[in-house]
């Protein structure tokens, strides 16, 4: 399945069409997109047997967040050698965890309001977790996930490193810094889950690519490690850590500025589309 937000509603895409689910299951399932994950297993017998209409053509540019209103944002740092390369430090022992505030999270197309001048960019491969995790073995932790999606982990560098403790949590959760999206794919659609090539380009130039395969805290992993401390809700997120060719990592770095266009992909799943636009300045402040 590939399920999408439309417009506030949730529906299954089908053949570059939707189908609002709402409508298809008789008022089973209600419209709104970040409900169906607290009945999951439900929501999967139903889509499995249903005989569904004929999907209606759409505008890409409606799509929302698939998953809008997690409980939960789990975001690994350092989770591919090449970034811990690029960016001066050891590869980790444990998964660097952090968040990324529910406000910022958007739709996979629109554009990106720029609050400084050193916002970078990071592709992520999003877990959705579609049953409850509660100290699982990494053995069984595909059977937690609903499905995959495309993440960016915008951030701005010089507020996620203000001095003398990092604020990656703040400098990575302005608005529209967590697009997410076009579908969240289930893993039935992908012919590996465990390996996707993955990858950003700015203004057509590609600057990452990587294999999902090449992570260092596989999904399994990231499950166990996290669900070890505490429970993964239905609906909740991890953006799974982002490769090398960050625009920080670069020499000179790069940043992004109005104008830049900015696409990531991952496979068999779709890409993300922004724009970048002035936005307003943030300060930093003395801490």
């Amino acid at each position: 399945m590939r399920i999408a937000n439309l417009s506030g509603r949730l529906v299954l895409v089908i053949d570059n069409g939707a189908v609002d689910v709402e409508e298809a299951s008789n008022g089973k399932f209600g419209p709104d997109p970040s409900t169906v994950y607290r009945d999951w297993p439900g929501f999967v017998a139903w889509a499995g047997s249903a005989s569904l209409p004929e999907a209606r053509p759409f505008d890409p540019a409606s799509l929302g967040a698939p998953v809008p209103e997690p409980a939960q944002v789990f975001a690994i740092g350092l989770n591919y050698r090449g970034h811990a390369i690029e960016a001066g430090l050891d590869f980790p022992v444990e998964p660097p965890v952090f968040t990324k505030f529910r406000s910022s999270l958007t739709g996979p197309r629109g554009d990106l309001a720029l609050p400084g001048d050193t916002v970078d960019w990071e592709a992520e491969l999003v877990v959705v977790i579609g049953r409850e995790a509660r100290h699982v073995a990494a053995e069984n932790a595909w059977q937690h996930v609903a499905g995959l999606t495309v993440g960016q982990d915008y951030s701005e560098r010089t507020r996620q490193l203000v001095p003398p403790a990092p604020q990656f949590s703040l400098g990575k959760s302005f608005p529209g810094f967590a697009p997410i999206g076009p579908a969240v794919v289930t893993l039935d659609e992908l012919d590996d889950p465990a390996d996707l090539e993955i990858g950003c380009s700015v203004n057509g130039e590609q600057v990452q690519k990587a294999r999902t395969g090449d992570l260092i805290f596989s999904i399994p992993v990231l499950i166990e490690r996290l669900s070890a401390v505490l429970p993964l809700l239905p609906g909740d997120l991890i953006f799974t850590g982002t490769p090398s060719g960050v625009g920080g990592g670069r020499n000179p770095q790069r940043f992004l500025s109005p104008g830049d266009e900015v696409v990531t992909w991952a496979e068999g799943i779709g890409e993300l589309r922004q724009r970048c636009v002035p936005g307003n300045p943030h300060t930093t402040a003395s801490v």
